[in-house]
């Protein structure tokens, strides 16, 4: 099976249009039952597409509050290397799955996915 890329999009999407549908500890569990399917998640087309989507949309609410900070001359929470960014779906799991079970439950993929970005583009300076 070709591995999920999950794309770190920088565009230019206004927060409001991407509204969360559930956090990050039922982003976790769903995504860790469907990569338990192994070759069978194939047939789990719906289940990946609404997991994509979700990450999708956390990445570009994430990158949004990074383009307010700069704008405001705040220090935003991530830094990441000049060019598109990605992370395959192992990687990002590993990471969003180092996050305490507790934290995932009161956060949306927003909020975890800058935690991770954090950790992954720490800002030097």
């Amino acid at each position: 099976m070709k591995a999920v890329v999950v794309a770190i999009t920088l565009a230019l999407i206004p927060a409001a249009t991407l509204a969360q549908s559930m956090n990050a500890e039922q982003f976790y569990q769903r995504a860790t039952a469907l990569q338990k399917k192994g070759m069978f998640a194939l047939f789990s087309s719906g289940e990946i597409k609404a997991l994509t989507n979700e990450a999708q949309a956390a990445g570009a609410q994430a990158a949004e509050k990074r383009r307010v900070a700069i704008k405001a001359g705040q220090q935003p929470r991530f830094c990441p290397p000049p060019g598109p960014a990605t992370m395959k779906d192992k990687e990002f799991m590993a990471r969003l799955g180092a996050l305490p079970a507790q934290d995932r439950a009161r956060i949306d993929m927003s909020e975890a996915m800058e935690r991770i970005l954090a950790i992954k583009f720490p800002c030097r300076g």
